[in-house]
């Protein structure tokens, strides 16, 4: 399996980083970065991998606000993703490239070049994403060329000037043709992820429009245009009205996460792809609608391999 190039994590420390309690190099990065155990901090410190302003850390010095703190992570083998995307669109100004399941939109959680952003930048290195997609997800990802676009775009986004839609397969058979979920949505304690996004009192204003495009048995194709764009938005929404996605690994009825997970939160399995995507050309300033291929099981009258048919 091939190398991918090492990466260097860097970030800034602040008073709100480091909190109330004096912290080393070592209590820090084992504190805040609870992917790995501190014994692996440990390694990666005797490695010389560390860098604390500027000079190799052993992980006893004292950390300060406003000191640039350096992880120089080797080269490591990527796991194994669908490498390829196709295109809806493209222009001087924008592309829109279809993502397969799977594979990452963006950098992290041991991905790098094994991610659309990398795939894109190969063949349009100034090319910039305007949103992301869950690793599970397939569908439609826009991609701004140029400083103008990439600021038109995402004024509209924030004034929710772009439609999406999206194509999604959940459990039961849905009672209502239409549901109008408005639960918000922001971080909840985890016992094995700390921290993770789902339904909560205490969170942002959300908004998804659910609409049964046909029942099967044990399961419902919707057809959701999402209103706003919340981390896990529609696999919490749909959970919350108590239909999970099929086969989500993460969120059970009610928009909560499963405490005792089936798998790791980014595992795929789960049927939601972005369909469609509608907004005004940033330079043409025409209306533009794009549309990605569905996958065959999301079709009307669609089987997914395994299942029993209609």
């Amino acid at each position: 399996m091939r190398l991918n190039e090492g990466y260097s994590y860097r970030e800034v420390l602040t008073a709100s980083k480091l909190g109330p309690l004096p912290q080393t190099v070592l209590s820090y990065l084992g504190d805040r970065y609870r992917h790995s155990v501190q014994a692996d901090w440990q390694a990666r410190l005797a490695a010389g991998e560390v860098l604390l302003a500027g000079r190799v850390a052993s992980g006893d010095e004292p950390l300060k606000p406003g000191q640039e703190l350096v992880w120089n992570r080797p080269p490591w083998p990527e796991p194994d993703v669908p490498l390829h995307f196709g295109l809806a669109y493209q222009d001087d100004s924008l592309l829109a490239a279809i993502k397969p399941s799977g594979l990452p939109t963006l950098p992290g959680g041991g991905f790098l070049n094994h991610t659309l952003l990398h795939l894109v930048r190969q063949e349009f290195p100034e090319a910039s994403p305007l949103h992301r997609l869950g690793r599970g997800t397939s569908g439609l990802v826009l991609f701004a060329r140029t400083r103008k676009a990439a600021s038109e775009l995402s004024r509209d986004w924030r004034e929710h000037g772009v439609q999406k839609t999206y194509l999604a397969l959940a459990s039961g058979q849905a009672s209502q043709e239409c549901y109008d979920v408005q639960a918000a949505i922001g971080p909840v304690p985890h016992p094995r992820l700390g921290t993770v996004f789902a339904a909560s009192l205490q969170g942002k204003p959300s908004r998804s429009v659910a609409t049964v495009l046909e029942r099967r048995p044990d399961t419902t194709l919707f057809s959701v245009d999402l209103l706003t764009g919340r981390p896990h938005q529609i696999r919490i929404h749909l959970a919350f009205v108590g239909h999970p996605l099929l086969c989500d690994p993460l969120y059970a009825p009610g928009g909560l996460p499963r405490p005792d997970l089936p798998g790791l939160p980014g595992d795929g399995g789960y049927l939601l792809h972005a369909a469609s995507l509608r907004f005004t050309h940033p330079v043409l300033r025409e209306q533009i609608c794009l549309q990605a291929p569905v996958p065959a099981a999301l079709e009307l009258g669609g089987v997914i391999p395994g299942l029993s048919p209609n």
